[in-house]
């Protein structure tokens, strides 16, 4: 091969004005079908990978906040239990002690109907 087909092979057809007659043109890389494909795959793939890691997290977090949910619910029972059993045992104590019973007249049955 001479110098005039090794050159004229790497030629453009009609160079400009002012232009070089040699032109270094580099060939693009382009990802095949095949990597493409591979890339794809792998992507997909991580991307279900981090998908599960979050549903997980969450999944996780939702069982605790279920469990201490229930547990303040069952608290809030036994306070408004505690609260009533109170209330009942105040009560005697108030009513016995109050001005309205110590004003009341304490009356005998005077007869019976038969």
């Amino acid at each position: 091969m001479t110098y005039s087909n090794s050159v004229s092979v790497n030629r453009r057809r009609f160079a400009a004005r002012h232009q070089n007659a040699v032109s270094l043109a580099e060939k693009t890389k382009v990802i095949g079908p095949v990597s493409n494909t591979i890339v794809l795959v792998i992507l997909s793939c991580m991307l279900g990978l981090l998908y599960l890691t979050q549903v997980t997290k969450t999944n996780a977090n939702g069982y605790t906040i279920d469990s201490l949910q229930k547990e303040n619910v069952a608290l809030q029972k036994e306070h408004d239990q505690l609260e009533l059993s109170a209330a009942r045992l105040q009560s005697m104590d108030r009513v016995a002690g109050s001005e309205a019973a110590e004003n009341l007249v304490s009356i005998a049955p005077t007869a019976t109907i038969q």
